[in-house]
């Protein structure tokens, strides 16, 4: 079989060197030359791809020789294997980010080792050689999952453009990854199930009303997890493959948040420098979530009402009705029955928005669930940061279960982030949390555990107490007078 790349196609001093290290082909190593720089074969060219480690599998020697000296040409480290068994051997023994394979390697089927590498856990992209007579064969091996194939015989400018393109393919694909690391970190990966009998009765609740149109309100203090399950919601509902558009209420002024809510035309207010379509435009479809609905001002009440009510909408500027396909979930940390007492919240809205109402409850009241969800975020950030073995001791999750959590899910997970990347070692200790997780030296209790005010008082008192140098000190330092004190220490039985 001809090829127009040969041995004799490239720089003699390239040959010469190559031939002085008397290159062993059935060998593991990387084909290497010391007496040779990239671009000094003669080839000219200079690689736009990242440097990789690339193996070459085909049964010429010629073959396996000229592409190693254009893949070094290149700044890659070529790998060269005349069989299947041994480039096992090489990938066993070698990180190989891409592979060129011939389609037949003597009386092997290449397409077969194909197949058989399409089933390795690591994945590594397979570019095929066939020759003019085989282009059913270089078909097939695209169906097997070959990346793309080369036909023979080859230049070495189509293995340069070949491995651009593969490594601009790699980098899209990181890219993908890191947008869908982003997106996941943004939530943590929150479980949306609960050890708690009433919490895991919302859940249920909130999934079984997805399947309908009904608007949903979703309350609770904040850092609770109201958009995590608003968007699960959106996920488990036949809208899933619509858009999901969030509003923050009280993130914008009035008139910027009646723009953002229903879009504007030119010249409508100051600013409005062209026509914008607003969020309800861009949730057409979908799902349309409005955080914080408690803070949305009185004057665009009863135009959301209409969107709710009539599902029609205007612009600002403009007299034409809209009609909107969307459904609306919103959620919020306020009383919004107590703000329709005080007429800051329109009545008539606060049902229509209620039509299915579930509610957040805070992490303190979810003691059997803070261990598990604790765990959830661990694993999360320990993959992000490469621990995987990473775990709590038993301090450390007693420490967690005693604290009160006012920050909710929000707090938790930024504190378990910062354990994470604090922490030596493969456990987490109770010295790796914040400083309001540390117990007192003495063990007892302390503000924001799970404890009566009765209990909490005498353990300060007996503190304030084994600090003070004087009955008098300690009455002055608790902010009582020496015969309060001298009662309450009789009291607990501290004489």
């Amino acid at each position: 079989m001809s090829y127009r790349y040969s041995a004799q196609s490239v720089n003699p001093k390239a040959t010469q060197a190559i031939d002085q290290e008397k290159i062993e082909t059935k060998g593991p190593m990387p084909i290497r030359d010391s007496h040779q720089s990239a671009g000094e074969d003669g080839t000219g060219l200079a690689s736009s791809a990242r440097s990789m480690n690339i193996l070459i599998v085909d049964d010429e020697a010629n073959i396996l020789r000229t592409t190693s000296i254009a893949l070094k040409s290149m700044g890659h480290t070529p790998f060269t294997a005349e069989s299947s068994r041994r480039a096992e051997f090489i990938l066993a023994e070698e990180k190989i980010d891409a592979m060129f394979l011939d389609v037949m390697l003597g009386n092997e089927n290449g397409l077969d080792y194909l197949t058989k590498l399409q089933n390795r856990k690591e994945k590594i992209p397979v570019i095929v050689f066939t020759a003019h007579s085989s282009i059913e064969s270089a078909v097939d091996s695209m169906k097997r999952g070959a990346y793309d194939y080369i036909q023979k015989p080859f230049i070495p400018d189509e293995i340069r453009q070949m491995l651009a393109k593969l490594a601009r393919s790699i980098s899209l694909e990181r890219k993908v990854e890191d947008l869908q690391e982003q997106v996941a970190d943004a939530d943590a990966t929150i479980r949306l199930e609960s050890e708690e009998p009433t919490v895991q009765k919302t859940y249920d609740m909130a999934f079984k009303a997805a399947n309908s149109e009904a608007s949903i309100l979703i309350l609770g203090p904040s850092g609770t997890g109201k958009t995590v399950l608003a968007r699960n919601v959106h996920q488990r509902s036949p809208r899933a493959t619509e858009p999901f558009v969030t509003v923050h209420c009280p993130s914008l002024s009035k008139e910027l948040l009646e723009s953002e809510l229903f879009g504007h035309l030119k010249g409508s207010f100051t600013g409005a420098v062209k026509d914008t379509w607003g969020k309800v435009a861009a949730a057409e479809g979908g799902t349309l979530f409005l955080d914080e609905i408690g803070e949305l001002p009185m004057e665009i009440q009863p135009k959301l009402l209409r969107l709710l009510q009539d599902r029609e909408y205007e612009r600002l500027g403009e007299n034409r009705v809209r009609k909107s396909n969307i459904r609306v979930i919103a959620a919020t940390n306020r009383d919004l029955s107590s703000e329709v007492q005080a007429g800051t919240f329109r009545e008539d809205l606060y049902y229509r928005l209620k039509v299915i109402a579930v509610e957040m409850p805070p992490l303190s009241q979810r003691p059997s669930d803070i261990l598990p969800l604790a765990e959830t975020y661990l694993k999360h950030f320990a993959r992000r940061e490469g621990r995987k073995k990473l775990n709590y001791n038993s301090t450390a999750a007693q420490a967690l279960i005693d604290y009160s959590w006012p920050g909710n899910l929000r707090e938790m997970r930024n504190v378990i982030e910062r354990s994470v990347i604090l922490s030596n070692g493969d456990e987490i200790d109770a010295s790796d949390l914040p400083d309001d997780f540390i117990a007192d030296e003495n063990g007892g209790p302390r503000p924001g555990q799970l404890i009566s005010l009765a209990d909490l008082e005498e353990a300060h008192i007996r503190r304030i107490l084994a600090k003070s140098e004087s009955l008098e000190q300690a009455a002055e330092i608790l902010g009582i007078d020496t015969a309060t004190l001298y009662r309450k220490r009789k009291r607990l039985g501290l004489t």
